[in-house]
């Protein structure tokens, strides 16, 4: 169905002028919904997944790659070579180094396909979290949620197909525009859910103050909605927006009443709820998000992105004045429900139709800044998948020496998301959307799928 679904949809979105041109078959879905985990600020690949010799040998020297070019920093001096102040064990049947900030995750590396030398084009948070999200550094592109969502829709009629998880706390950098939907149609914008604030949805539910609303004056209202928007969009047939603006509200109708039910964890067995660190105070907010997302995909949504961290410059993944202490902290409070969520996923079944991913917008230098700090680094970072399609406990790419840039098998946003797009049966060339003349695609004019690391 989804790689029937995904032919119907590129067919649609060809232009006129190639339909000369002898169609090429949409590659095999192997996936169906999609859970990625985005680490919000810059998580640090030499203190979690990409082990360096000799960064602990030369601990402490100053930094030079010996080839005379010239070393920077984001927005500090560079200082001396700093080893992880975390310990290196090898996990799994495939060996994989993971330091000791994860001992959860490091369980599961046979389930994982690593990418270990993405780059990203800018090491400014803003930019590259849209890149990362978008495919482009500026606002105004649509999320990689909402082309998925516009390329294939929801599974079931009555949830979203896009849904945001943000971290309880608050937005990650950029805000709402890190899940917008760009210039595609708005019902295409992510859902946001935030499931520990005392209203999880806006509007879901009648405030306690309109005692004049009832249940059947409610339906009056919104079957007279219904006959009022259905007349205005006859009369404007090629007016996209407003039957975007028609749908998305009809879905929020059936949201509200699938919503209770959907963000209700009463009926999770207490050791799930346990597995996910919901009674943790350190990690219940992740770990909740983790354990919804997982519902969520079972009732139909198709992609759903839960962020770890939020904007500013504490209480996330930017750990540019200690690592030890900052670090530390965002990564116990995801590493358990992150794990939790794979071996959930794994235990029921999902995982053979499921996408897990987990990303950041960059990595850190492995020089310190200040004492025990890490400034931003584009030069080379590491994210991973499991599930549907991936091939389990490889990697791709490596980094240099110092986990400063990387050397080998080289991948960006474009091939991040050309590979994802391929997985649901889609080939990234050839989903498009007409904006200002231009056939725009998520890819923009890039991208290759990352063969290695598929099943």
């Amino acid at each position: 169905m989804a790689t029937g679904l995904g032919g119907i949809a590129l067919a649609s979105l060809l232009p006129e002028t190639a339909a000369a041109e002898p169609p090429r078959p949409a590659p095999p879905a192997k996936v169906k919904r999609i859970i990625q985990l985005f680490m919000n600020g810059g998580a640090s690949q030499c203190d979690l997944f990409d082990y360096k010799p000799e960064l602990i040998a030369r601990h402490g020297k100053a930094f030079d790659p010996g080839n005379g070019e010239r070393v920077e920093a984001s927005i500090s001096v560079p200082g001396a070579m700093m080893q992880s102040p975390y310990t290196w064990a090898k996990h799994g049947a495939c060996g994989r180094y993971v330091s000791s900030a994860l001992p959860h995750l490091a369980k599961c590396v046979d389930d994982m396909a690593f990418l270990m030398a993405m780059t990203s084009k800018s090491n400014v948070h803003g930019p590259a979290t849209y890149l990362q999200n978008t495919g482009f550094l500026l606002p105004g592109f649509p999320t990689l949620g909402a082309w998925v969502s516009y390329g294939l829709g929801s599974l079931a009629d009555n949830v979203p197909a896009y849904v945001v998880l943000p971290d309880p706390r608050g937005f990650p950098y950029n805000g709402r525009s890190a899940f917008t939907s760009g210039f595609l149609p708005a019902n295409h914008q992510g859902t946001i859910i935030n499931a520990s604030a005392p209203q999880p949805i806006t509007h879901l539910t009648v405030p306690d103050t309109a005692k004049h609303i009832t249940p059947q004056s409610r339906q009056e209202g919104l079957n007279l909605l219904r006959d009022l928007n259905a007349a205005h969009a006859a009369e404007r047939q090629d007016d996209s927006r407003l039957q975007a603006r028609i749908e998305s509200y009809e879905m929020a109708a059936r949201f509200q009443l699938a919503a209770p039910t959907l963000l209700d964890l009463a009926g999770e067995t207490q050791m799930t709820q346990e597995s996910y660190g919901l009674h943790q105070p350190e990690t219940a907010g992740f770990g909740r998000n983790c354990l919804l997302a997982r519902r969520m995909i079972e009732r139909g949504v198709r992609f759903v992105q839960v962020w770890s961290g939020h904007g500013g410059g504490a209480g996330n993944w930017d750990n540019h004045s200690s690592i030890p202490q900052e670090l530390g902290f965002i990564a116990r409070s995801m590493d358990q429900p992150a794990a939790a969520l794979l071996r959930d996923l794994k235990q029921r079944g999902l995982l053979e139709d499921t996408l897990l991913i987990w990303t950041t917008e960059f990595g850190r230098m492995p020089f310190s800044q200040g004492s025990v700090g890490r400034d931003h680094n584009g030069g080379t970072f590491a994210s991973w998948f499991a599930g549907a399609g991936i091939k389990p406990g490889v990697a791709h790419g490596e980094s240099d020496s110092w986990s400063w840039k990387a050397v080998n098998g080289a991948t960006n946003c474009y091939d991040f998301h050309a590979t994802i797009l391929h997985l649901l049966g889609i080939d990234h060339t050839r989903l498009t959307f007409r904006h200002n003349g231009i056939d725009r695609r998520l890819t923009d004019v890039h991208g290759h799928v990352i063969s290695e690391i598929l099943a």
